[in-house]
């Protein structure tokens, strides 16, 4: 086992909703002509299925496939993401009360499933084409990559131009044939971004590591799906280099977020107050983060 603790931001661009529920009392199993729990209002009629699915239950009018797993855990969890429904459970607790504990919260678990899925049906509609003139967000606005192929530009190389104040639209020419491939004129896009993301986390964390008077140690950046960054007791700090779409306030808070963790290394109310030390407003830019979907890079 390492030395070094670590904790993570989840990233909210593919969110998990998260419920912890009690241990429910011991009471008989529901045979099979006993009515199930009633329900505070009435589910709409749906269908959803976890890709990974051991277990099935109806709640209501709603039909859940789920994935279910035991663990070394004091409280049965429920989350919902982007493939459907996860539980885990304690060893120690019978099917049946997983099932009442689900039941207790079906009405959660069905309108999490709902948004869940209209989150993903809007993300598929921003699904990003990769082309000539393909726009992608960038700093809270948005950039256009436009191929170029002319003497003036080096191959394969990208040239930055701001937008005027009139459209708004900042300009990314690279040094690209317009036959390129859609891989290419992706990679390159990502490869600029990156580039972009990198010198600004540094300057930031170099900006509010002071001000909480903790020191970093190294900074890298990573491609996760699931989270926005992570902090290590070692001073070692991982940002997702898509942070880089968003706004320098939303950015900000990522950072200092993380940079917290290098003196709570938790989710305490210490280290809220620790947060909120640098930044009063953290919890409206973390609404932001959380409820401001990015396209799919793909």
């Amino acid at each position: 086992m390492s030395r070094f603790m670590q904790l993570v931001l989840d990233l909210f661009e593919a969110p998990q909703s998260h419920a912890a529920t009690p241990l429910p009392k011991p009471r008989p199993m529901q045979g099979p002509h006993q009515p199930a729990e009633p329900l505070g209002q009435v589910l709409p009629k749906a269908q959803f299925s976890h890709p990974r699915a051991t277990r099935r239950i109806q709640l209501g009018t709603t039909d859940v496939a789920y994935a279910f797993r035991r663990g070394k855990r004091r409280t049965i969890s429920m989350s919902v993401g982007p493939d459907g429904l996860e539980v885990s459970a304690p060893t120690w607790v019978t099917v049946g009360e997983v099932e009442s504990a689900l039941r207790q919260k079906a009405e959660w678990i069905s309108r999490k499933l709902i948004e869940m899925g209209e989150r993903h049906a809007q993300m598929g509609a921003q699904r990003i084409i990769w082309r000539d003139g393909v726009v992608v967000p960038y700093l809270g606005a948005q950039l256009q990559a436009v191929l170029d192929s002319s003497s003036a530009l080096k191959k394969n190389s990208a040239q930055f131009e701001a937008a005027d104040a009139q459209d708004g639209l900042h300009t990314l020419r690279l040094g690209l044939p317009l036959h390129a491939t859609p891989e290419q004129i992706r990679d390159a896009v990502q490869a600029w971004l990156m580039r972009q993301a990198k010198a600004l986390f540094t300057e930031r964390l170099h900006h509010f590591a002071p001000l909480l008077n903790v020191q970093w140690q190294r900074l890298s950046l990573s491609s996760a799906a699931t989270r926005w960054g992570s902090a290590s007791s070692s001073g070692a700090i991982r940002l997702n280099w898509r942070l880089v779409h968003h706004k320098l306030d939303v950015i900000d808070y990522v950072v200092a977020h993380e940079l917290s963790h290098l003196r709570v290394m938790d989710h305490s109310p210490r280290f809220w107050d620790t947060v909120k030390t640098v930044m009063p407003d953290y919890a409206e830019r973390r609404r932001v983060l959380k409820n401001e979907p990015l396209p799919p890079w793909t």
